[in-house]
């Protein structure tokens, strides 16, 4: 079965390289931060010196040139121990920079990307605001011509990555989208990159007591009469639906992904676990409570991995790739992450309740992927949607 999660000799030695890493590096690091609620930001640059922030962007313009398999090697394997940090990554090399690779020039992507890649700017995305969430038509954020410049005005709310340290400090690098007019009724959205040190970008406030998530920041981006030049538009007025599309389906897969990789460490703990602890002299796995919590994780795991890397295979980047799967599969990836971790802590008792075996916090973690990058309610109206408009995918 392997073959099938590691297609290629390459996708294998990507998967051992991170696993390695993870091992290594990030397993130990990953209670403090989280307890911290701080990016470990030194962590994140001897990321990148595995080649992994650009790890979807083309040889040519200094990236991993991989593909979708490769992003979602990337995100289960970090997951399996720190999901707040992998999120982290997937903010920054996902929504940021293969955004920049898909939809900017070449001279823009020239321009941003070589700092992107090696870790020296942190990058996000901002899209959510205050009052605008799944309802991308609802933004409110502005950006008027002004001459060679653009005057953006507005919120963004809940953008991770979006500043970087305790001293609010904002993100190196932020793609926005913002309302540039109304055309057929409907507002017309717009992509620009904001970078640190232009006049009216800041941070509103950065956003703690979260949940879980605690080892990315979360935070509010704040544009009063911010300008940005001309040059930082990315495509022409009005393009950033098209932009959103061409990348939204890789960021359910990879969300979906890190789910995959919360839960196959909660199925390993709860196994070890269950087979040291004895009770009434038995370990607690010849019960049969406590096996159904086991075998039904694995099963449950195994599907959804199943069906993350079946949607990886097929997925093209660049392209609008099949909706009705990526919605799918992070509609499927996250509840079930959930629900495994929930598992895991009732195997583990009051030793799952706290931090030692690290299900609590994947625990906490795992909520937030059936709600960001899309709600598992915006999934099961696209995905009903779809199968209406375009009958099922096998017909």
């Amino acid at each position: 079965m392997r073959q099938f999660f590691d297609p290629s000799d390459e996708h294998k030695l990507l998967r051992d390289t991170i696993r390695s890493f993870t091992k290594s590096k990030v397993e130990s690091q990953a209670i403090t931060f989280d307890a911290q609620e701080r990016f470990n930001i030194e962590l994140f640059r001897e990321a990148a010196e595995l080649g992994i922030l650009g790890i979807t962007v083309a040889e040519e313009l200094g990236g991993a040139g991989m593909d979708a398999v490769a992003a979602t090697i990337v995100h289960e394997e970090l997951s399996y121990s720190d999901p707040g940090f992998c999120l982290a990554y997937l903010a920054h090399a996902m929504l940021c920079v293969n955004n920049i690779a898909q939809n900017a020039s070449s001279e823009q992507s020239l321009r941003w990307l070589p700092k992107l890649l090696t870790g020296e700017y942190i990058g996000a995305m901002g899209m959510s605001e205050p009052g605008a969430g799944t309802d991308v038509l609802g933004m409110k954020m502005s950006a008027q011509r002004d001459g060679d410049n653009y005057i953006l005005n507005g919120r963004k709310m809940w953008i991770t990555n979006g500043c970087v340290d305790d001293n609010g400090t904002p993100a190196d690098l932020v793609l926005v989208y913002a309302v540039t007019g109304e055309k057929a009724g409907r507002p017309q959205l717009s992509s620009f990159v904001v970078e640190k040190g232009m006049s009216g970008y800041g941070v509103g406030q950065k956003i703690t007591h979260k949940a879980g998530m605690r080892a990315s920041n979360t935070a509010e981006l704040v544009f009063d009469n911010c300008v940005v030049p001309l040059r930082n538009r990315i495509g022409e007025e009005g393009d950033s639906i098209r932009h959103m599309m061409r990348n939204l389906a890789l960021e359910r897969l990879t969300l979906a992904a890190m789910s995959v990789g919360i839960a196959r460490r909660c199925v390993d703990v709860m196994s070890t676990y269950a087979a040291d602890r004895k009770a009434f002299g038995k370990p607690i796995s010849a019960f049969g409570q406590i096996q159904r919590y086991i075998a039904n994780g694995y099963a449950d795991m195994m599907a959804a991995r199943t069906y993350v890397y079946g949607t990886a295979s097929s997925m093209g980047l660049g392209d609008y790739g099949n909706r009705i799967d990526s919605d799918g599969v992070k509609l499927f990836a996250s509840k079930m992450a959930t629900r495994v971790a929930g598992d895991a802590i009732q195997v583990l008792g009051g030793y799952g309740y706290v931090g030692e075996y690290a299900v609590e916090r994947l625990w906490r973690d795992a909520k937030l992927l059936e709600i960001g990058g899309g709600t598992v309610e915006a999934h099961e109206k696209n995905m009903t949607r779809d199968l209406a408009k375009l009958g099922v995918p096998w017909s």
